[in-house]
């Protein structure tokens, strides 16, 4: 048991510096818990730091301990839900109000032109200090809300007659560049902090 541990928080302190600060992504009332586990595996594999859920329908536990524990998110998170923080909100409005009140600049993601600006997904800047990126609701995608409170609205490029994918397909690609950007910009400021001790 003593040498499970050891290699747990070995680990843990080996992808501690590739771990993106400050990095949040929010799921606005997604309608399948099974979505929300796929998101949470996403978002720990590629170092997000928080996921915060709109759950206006109150399908989650308020309590952070009992989502981890929850087997429906921890069978399809492949355990990812133990070492992952997941915040739920009861509504759009308060995650919208809390992540204004920490200074969060918030992002959307949408297959269609929405936003006060609008990026294709590679074309865009993620390296804010503080990132809170928006996917929508399976059927209806972000609420109008979330999309005026928004800096920008991100769309993935597609080629095909399909012109949207699956959450958990959107999350793992969105995610994908926004840490990749997010992770050369920390390294970056590390070197030059060192140049400058």
């Amino acid at each position: 048991m003593e040498n499970s541990k050891s290699t747990v928080r070995q680990r843990a302190d080996e992808i501690k510096e590739y771990q993106c600060k400050n990095l949040i992504a929010v799921l606005e009332n997604p309608m399948d818990v099974k979505n929300i586990g796929s998101v949470i595996r996403n978002a720990n594999a590629l170092g997000v730091e928080k996921i915060y859920v709109v759950d206006s329908r109150k399908s989650l536990p308020d309590d952070w301990e009992e989502i981890r524990e929850r087997k429906s998110l921890s069978k399809i998170s492949v355990s990812a839900s133990k070492w992952t923080f997941v915040k739920r909100f009861d509504s759009t409005e308060e995650c919208l109000d809390h992540l204004e009140a920490n200074r969060f600049t918030s992002v959307v993601t949408s297959p269609h032109i929405k936003g006060k600006q609008n990026f294709v997904l590679h074309e865009a800047d993620y390296t804010q200090p503080k990132l809170a990126v928006w996917f929508g609701n399976e059927a209806r995608g972000v609420s109008d809300l979330v999309i005026e409170k928004s800096e920008a609205c991100i769309s993935i490029p597609m080629f095909g007659m399909i012109e949207s994918l699956n959450l958990a397909t959107t999350t793992g690609i969105v995610l994908y560049e926004v840490t990749k950007q997010r992770r050369e910009y920390q390294a970056k400021y590390k070197r030059a902090n060192r140049k400058k001790a």
